[in-house]
Formats: structure tokens, C-alpha cells, sequence
């Protein structure tokens, strides 16, 4: 059954190309479109689509006030669309937080150019949408088909760096915490980490984002916790109650740097299909840290993370999974568990107190 998508945006370029990239999709059909939220109610009350695809800033009512109300009224799957400005970003963030399922990037210009490289970053930000268990998204306080982009290559990690060759790490007093996730994980993060005491080893986290929301992600994530959360910047220590978010649009990796253990920001080809890809950092710390790790891997479509997070058990590191009842999607622990990568499955409310054990 094709998932219905309902596009709300007040550009009329931007509703005719996103039309364009669903109907080259399989299994995705464009129900309608609407300039604004108004104009979307109307239409809702004959048929209730699956997704909507929402812009932020439009006239007559803001795409904020119209995702609170739908979350208060019907939860539905939202997809936020936005610039990439400044003033985007803090709004998007804002969006997040009153319970988008994912946020994509909108070009402010360059509409052609939008469809050729984002078309499967649209696609499959849909598709995690109609996947997500709405009665786990929780709304805050404020604060294979025509598209030719999905044929793509799969890259491994192996594309930036090679794989770990035993468990060769000597233990050391130094641990640390590297943590993956995707759809439904900027909630999973600010659970897990305002919980967490000042006295927690040090974290590196990938969530999937694009580039320039992760700043301000870890910003309000720094405004919620005890501990000091930043977007990483290469070379930073991971320290204990710290904790490093992978910039959007740059892979990170554990390293070791004589006693103590550092991140190194990179560039390169998308892995897994993602930038920053999961598996890039899991398959750093069981290069480098060993058994003086644990890996997480949290809720999220697909299965970036599984095959490093079976490295970092192969390598001793300990590792857990999320279980299926507090994920939003049970993508990626599910293919780390059916890898048997992990020790333990466990729900969101206790992977902190796991952190700090």
C-alpha cells in the first residue's frame, strides 16, 4: 500500500518539485498539496494522508502552531521542509521539539539541483516518517523505483577507514561512549542525556542531521544537561560529562592520542547512505578503544551502526541495543541485534543508568 503524502508549503517551485521526487518513488503517492496550513486542514477532513511534508515559515498561520495543534489533536508523521539559514535552523529545532518525525533541507535556491542530489534524502525521509510509532514521539516544551539516486552504491565504512583487526586495545582507566542514532533519536538523546551526572564518561554521538542543525541541536541539548554537550569541532578531547555531537555534512571518529582519546572530523563519500554514518564512529571506537568502550545504537530506520556496533563486541567493547517498545523506528537495533552485536536490549529509560554503570 503506498504511503500517502500530503505537501504543505507556501512555494509553488517547491510543492511542483517535491511532487516530482515522490511520484519517481515506489511506493509513495502524492495525496495533495496545500500553500498553507489552512488550505491543509480543508483538505484533511476528506482524506488524512500517512505523511506531511510541512514548511515552517508561511503566511496566514506558521507551520510551528500548525504542527503543535496536529500533534494535540491527531499525532501524524511530519516531515519539517526549511532553509538552511540561521533563522531556519532555530526554528526547525523549535520544530523537533513539538514532535517532527525528521527535518530535510530545503535549497533557497537551486530547485534543480535540490532534486538531483537530495531526491533520496527526501525519499527516505518519508518513508521513516510512515514508519514511526507516533505514540512514542513526545512532544516537548519549547525550547526502488523511477528515482535514479537510490541505485546508488552502498558504501561500507570501510571507505574511511579500515576494519579493526582483533581485540588489540589494552585496558586503561579512560572510557568512553559512543552512541548511534536516526529517526526519533533528538528525543532519545535529550532523555538519555539530561540524565546523566557531570561525573559520565565522555560521549561521541552520531545523530543523523543535516548540516547546520547539529550546532543548534547540541546547543539546546547543552541547555537541558548537566554535562557539557557541543557540536564536535576536530581534535576535541572526549572528556568525562562531555558529550560530542558529529557535525552534519562530516563523518567522526574515535581516536587515541597517547593516554586519553580524541575525535577527528572528516570529510569523505556518504556511508551507509549517511554523513555522518554510525558506522564510521562504532568501527573507530573498536579500532581504537576497544574493550575501554561501550556502543549504543538507539532508534532509527534502516541499519547504519549494526555491522559497527558488531565490531565493537568482536573487539570487547560492551554493547546495547535499544528495544522495540521505546523506539520511534525499530530499524537500526534491530539489524544490530539480528548480527547478534548486541549484549544487552534495553529500554530507553534505563540507557543511562547503563552509562553511567
Amino acid at each position: 500500500m503506498s504511503i500517502k503524502v500530503l505537501i504543505v508549503d507556501d512555494s509553488a517551485v517547491v510543492r511542483q518539485v517535491l511532487s516530482q521526487v515522490f511520484t519517481a518513488a515506489n511506493g509513495i503517492e502524492v495525496m495533495d498539496v496545500a500553500n498553507d496550513p489552512y488550505m491543509a486542514m480543508d483538505k484533511m477532513k476528506a482524506h488524512w494522508p500517512d505523511v506531511i511534508v510541512l514548511d515552517v515559515e508561511m503566511p496566514r498561520m506558521d507551520g510551528i502552531t500548525f504542527l503543535k495543534q496536529l500533534m494535540a489533536s491527531r499525532p501524524t508523521p511530519v516531515v519539517i521542509c526549511s532553509s538552511l539559514t540561521q533563522k531556519g535552523t532555530d526554528i526547525s529545532m523549535q520544530a523537533m521539539a513539538a514532535g517532527a518525525v525528521e527535518v530535510i533541507a530545503k535549497p533557497v535556491s537551486g530547485v534543480k539541483g535540490f532534486l538531483e542530489e537530495s531526491s533520496h534524502e527526501l525519499v527516505m525521509a518519508v518513508r521513516c516518517a510512515a514508519a514511526a510509532r507516533m505514540n512514542r514521539v513526545r512532544v516537548m516544551p519549547s525550547a526502488n523505483g523511477g528515482n535514479p539516486l537510490e541505485t546508488r552504491p552502498k558504501l561500507s565504512a570501510d571507505a574511511i577507514l579500515s576494519a579493526p583487526t582483533g581485540s588489540n586495545v589494552f585496558a586503561t582507566t579512560e572510557r568512553i561512549i559512543a552512541i548511534g542514532t536516526s529517526t526519533g533519536g533528538t528525543q532519545a538523546l535529550e532523555a538519555v542525556l539530561t540524565q546523566l551526572p557531570r561525573t559520565c564518561p565522555g560521549l561521541a554521538i552520531v545523530q543523523h542531521m543535516p548540516e547546520k542543525f547539529t550546532r543548534s541541536f547540541a546547543d539546546r541539548l547543552n541547555s537541558l544537561s548537566q554535562i557539557e554537550v557541543k557540536e564536535a569541532d576536530n581534535g576535541d578531547r572526549i572528556l568525562p560529562g562531555r558529550a560530542l555531537i558529529a557535525p552534519g555534512g562530516k563523518h567522526m571518529m574515535v581516536k587515541r592520542s597517547g593516554a586519553y582519546y580524541q575525535v577527528e572530523v572528516v570529510d569523505g563519500p556518504l556511508v551507509s547512505r549517511h554523513k555522518p554514518s554510525v558506522d564510521v564512529l562504532f568501527r573507530s571506537a573498536a579500532k581504537f578503544a576497544g574493550k575501554n568502550a561501550l556502543g549504543i545504537i538507539m532508534t532509527g530506520m534502516g541499519d547504519d551502526g549494526a555491522k559497527g556496533l558488531k565490531e565493537m563486541h568482536d573487539c570487547g567493547a560492551k554493547t546495547i541495543a535499544q528495544d522495540e517498545e521505546s523506539c520511534v523506528v525499530f530499524g537500526m537495533p534491530k539489524e544490530a541485534i539480528k548480527l547478534g552485536a548486541a549484549d544487552e536490549v534495553m529500554s530507553l529509560e534505563l540507557i543511562a543508568k547503563a552509562i553511567c554503570r
